[in-house]
C-alpha cells in the first residue's frame, strides 16, 4: 500500500456524522454546501476530480478567498488542521470515483514587494507556482502559469516564477499530509494600496477573474492528463448552479426593473394632437408633448438597486453581468427622472452612445442610394391596402397562438391603447398596439415577426432560464435586440425600401438631435432633403425628441450591422434566442451554456421556417449589406 493511500485510510477511518453525510451526498452525485466556524465553507457544485483550497489564517477580505470560492468545488477554512480531515475524506471519495484528484491551493503573498507608493513606473507583480512531482500536477502547473496572462488587468503584468514545493511550507504540508497531487499559486496583493491597504476595486475584480480562469485551465490540463473526464473546454468545469445570493440579487434587480416602464415613461400620450397643432402652425413651432405621470420613486428604487450585495456571488462572470445591469438601471432611472430637462439628452447619450461617424456615413449612403426608389409618403387612411389596429391585433393573436401551441409558457398579452402613437411596442410580456395604427397590409407579418418573434420570444425564453436577468435583458442588450428584430423582417420576406430608409433616417435624425438641431430643423431636413412625407417625418422626429432628446433610435441600424458582421464571421444565432443579450455577451452566453447554467431556447422564431429563410441566412453568412436586404 502506498503512503498516500495509507494516509487516506488512516485519516478517514472515523468520520464525524456531518462529514459522513457529506460523503454520502458526493457518492450520490448531489451538491454540498456546508458552513464552518470563522466563515469557512465547503461547496461542491457537483462531483469533480479537484478541489480548490484557501486557508484564511485569520485574514479577512482576501482576493484569494474569492478566487477559491469562484470554483465549482472549494474549501475555505481557517487553519490546515481544520482542512485536513475534510480534504482527505472528500478527496478520497472523489479519487475513487474519477481515479484522479487534484488540490489547488490558492493564497496571497504578504506584500507586493515590487512596488511602493512613489514608484516612478508600475513594475510587474509576482505570481509563484509550485506543484508536486507527478506528471499530471506538473501539467496543471504549466497550464496555470500559461493561463496567468493578466495583461487585461490594468497597469501591471505578471512575472510568473516556478518554485520548489518545499519552499512553501503550507503547500508542502498539504501535499505531504493528504498524499494528493497539488498545485499551489501565490500572487502579490496588487489590488491593495501599498501603505494604506485600501482596495482598488476594479483591479481586484480583474485579478480574481483572471486567476480564476487560469485555475480552470490548470484543472482542465489535469483532467486531460488523467483522462478523468471528457472535456470540450476548460470553462465547462465552472459552476452549474446558482447560489442563493445570486437568486436574491436577481429578484431584487427584477423588482427594480419592473418598477417602471422605460419606453412608456418617455413616449408622448398626445402625439396626434401635437401633430395637428404642428400642422396648424405651418410646421414652424416646436411641438409640445405630454407624458404620463411617473409612477416610480426614483430615489427609492436607486436605494434598492445599490443595496444589493454582490460579495457572496462566488462567480466572477455573474458578478460582472449584474454589475453591468446595475449601472444600466441606474442610468435608466436617472434618464426618466430628467425627462423634459436639458440633462435628459446627456443621460440618453450615456445610455445609448453617440452616433459614430461610420454609422452616420452608412445611413447617409442608404438614403442616397435609395432616393430614386423612395416611397416615403404618408399612409393613406382610406387606401384599401392599409390595415388598422384591429386587423393588426387579430394577426398578432394568431401568431401568439401559434407560439403558444409550441410552448405553453408563451403567455403573451395583447392590448389596444389610446395613449400611444401609431404602431406597436413590447413591454414585458405585453404587446401594446396603438388604436391610431395604420400600416400597409403586406407589412403586418414582418412587423409582428419583429415584435413577437424577437422581443416577446426572447422575453419568454429568458424567463425559462431560471434567472430573470435574461428576460429583462443584460446590459446593452437593446442594440442587438433591435438588430435581430430588423433582421427578422428580412427573414420573413418583409424588408422594403421604405422600411430600410426609415431605419437609416433615424440615425441621421439622431445625429442632428445630438448636435443640438431643434425639432423643426430635423423635421425640415427629413422632408426637404430626404423626401419623407409630413406625417412620417413628424413621427420620426417625435421619437428622437421625446422626453427631451432620446438617442435610442440609432441602435436599429447599429444593431443590424453588428448582427450582419457576426453572421459573416461564422457566428451562430441560437444563443441570441436564449434571452435578451448584446453582441458583447455572446462569449459569456456560450460559457454559461457550456457550464450548464443556461438552457437551450425553449422556442425558436417562426420566421426561421419561412420557405426562403435558409437561403436568406446563407446570403447573410456570405456577407450582406443592409442595401442587399431590400426585397421588392
Amino acid at each position: 500500500m502506498t503512503n498516500a493511500r495509507r494516509n487516506h485510510r488512516d485519516s478517514t477511518a472515523n468520520h464525524p456524522e456531518w462529514l459522513e453525510d457529506i460523503l454520502d451526498c458526493i457518492r450520490a452525485g448531489k451538491s454540498v454546501r456546508k458552513d464552518f466556524d470563522n466563515g469557512g465553507r465547503l461547496h461542491i457544485d457537483r462531483p469533480l476530480p479537484f478541489l480548490s483550497v484557501h486557508l484564511s489564517r485569520g485574514r479577512e477580505d482576501l482576493a484569494a478567498r474569492d478566487i477559491a470560492a469562484a470554483n465549482a468545488s472549494y474549501l475555505v477554512v481557517n487553519e490546515i488542521d481544520e482542512a485536513l480531515p475534510v480534504i482527505t475524506a472528500v478527496g478520497g471519495v472523489l479519487r475513487d470515483r474519477f481515479n484522479a484528484f487534484l488540490l489547488l491551493d490558492i493564497d496571497e503573498l504578504d506584500h507586493d514587494t515590487l512596488i511602493t507608493d512613489d514608484a516612478a513606473y508600475l513594475p510587474p507583480f509576482e505570481i509563484r507556482i509550485a506543484s508536486t512531482a507527478d506528471t499530471a500536477a506538473k501539467d496543471a502547473a504549466e497550464a496555470m502559469a500559461g493561463g496567468t496572462d493578466i495583461r487585461p488587468v490594468k497597469f501591471r503584468t505578471p512575472h510568473v516564477e516556478r518554485i520548489e514545493l518545499k519552499s512553501d511550507h503550507q503547500a508542502a504540508a498539504l501535499a505531504e499530509r493528504t498524499g494528493f497531487p497539488l498545485v499551489a499559486v501565490r500572487f502579490a496583493p496588487i489590488y491593495r494600496q501599498p501603505e494604506s491597504g485600501n482596495t482598488y476595486p476594479d483591479l481586484r475584480e480583474r485579478l480574481v477573474a483572471n486567476i480564476f480562469d487560469a485555475g480552470l485551465k490548470a484543472f482542465a490540463a489535469f483532467v486531460g492528463a488523467t483522462q478523468s473526464l471528457k472535456l470540450t473546454t476548460h470553462r465547462a468545469l465552472g459552476r452549474k448552479a446558482f447560489v442563493d445570493a445570486v437568486s436574491r440579487a436577481d429578484r431584487s434587480f427584477d423588482d427594480v426593473a419592473s418598477s417602471f416602464d422605460f419606453l412608456l415613461a418617455v413616449t408622448p400620450i398626445n402625439t396626434d394632437a401635437a401633430w395637428q397643432a404642428f400642422k396648424a402652425g405651418k410646421f414652424r413651432q416646436e411641438p409640445q408633448f405630454l407624458y404620463r405621470p411617473l409612477s416610480v420613486r426614483v430615489e427609492v428604487e436607486k436605494r434598492k438597486l445599490f443595496s444589493v450585495a454582490f460579495d457572496r456571488f462566488e462567480d466572477p462572470v455573474l458578478y460582472h453581468l449584474y454589475r453591468e445591469k446595475q449601472q444600466e438601471l441606474d442610468l435608466q432611472l436617472s434618464l426618466i427622472s430628467a425627462r423634459e430637462t436639458s440633462r435628459f439628452v446627456e443621460y440618453g447619450r450615456a445610455l445609448y452612445g453617440p452616433v459614430e461617424p461610420s454609422l452616420h456615413h452608412m445611413a447617409q449612403d442608404i438614403l442616397a442610394k435609395t432616393a430614386a426608389l423612395a416611397d416615403d409618403g404618408d399612409d393613406k387612411e382610406y387606401d384599401p391596402q392599409t390595415a388598422d389596429c384591429h386587423e393588426v391585433e387579430a394577426a398578432a393573436r394568431v401568431m401568439i397562438a401559434d407560439y403558444l401551441r409550441q410552448y405553453r409558457g408563451f403567455a403573451a398579452e395583447v392590448e389596444l391603447r389610446d395613449d400611444l402613437p401609431s404602431g406597436m411596442l413590447v413591454s414585458g410580456e405585453r404587446l401594446l398596439i396603438s388604436r391610431h395604427t395604420l400600416m400597409p397590409r403586406d407589412r403586418i407579418h414582418a412587423l409582428l415577426s419583429h415584435e413577437i418573434g424577437v422581443h416577446l420570444l426572447t422575453y419568454f425564453n429568458g424567463s425559462a432560464q431560471g434567472l430573470r436577468l435574461f428576460r429583462s435583458g443584460l446590459a446593452g442588450y437593446e442594440g442587438m435586440q433591435e438588430g435581430l428584430a430588423v433582421f427578422s423582417e428580412y427573414m420573413a420576406g418583409g424588408m422594403t425600401v421604405s422600411r430600410l430608409r426609415l431605419i437609416a433616417a433615424r440615425v441621421v435624425a439622431c445625429s442632428a438631435m445630438l448636435e443640438g438641431r431643434p425639432f423643426t430643423g430635423t423635421y425640415n431636413m427629413l422632408v426637404g432633403e430626404h423626401g419623407f412625407g409630413p406625417v412620417a417625418a413628424f413621427h420620426l422626429a417625435m421619437r428622437l425628441y421625446r422626453g427631451g432628446g432620446l438617442a435610442k433610435d440609432a441602435i436599429y441600424l447599429r444593431g443590424l450591422l453588428e448582427l450582419l458582421s457576426h453572421l459573416k464571421s461564422g457566428g451562430a444565432l441560437d444563443p441570441f434566442w436564449m434571452g435578451k443579450i448584446s453582441a458583447s455577451h455572446f462569449r459569456v452566453m456560450q460559457e454559461l451554456n457550456l457550464r450548464g447554467l443556461l438552457k437551450a431556447p425553449v422556442i425558436r422564431p417562426a420566421f426561421l421556417t419561412h420557405p426562403q429563410a435558409q437561403a436568406r441566412l446563407d446570403k447573410a453568412r456570405a456577407g450582406l449589406s443592409p442595401l442587399d436586404m431590400i426585397i421588392s
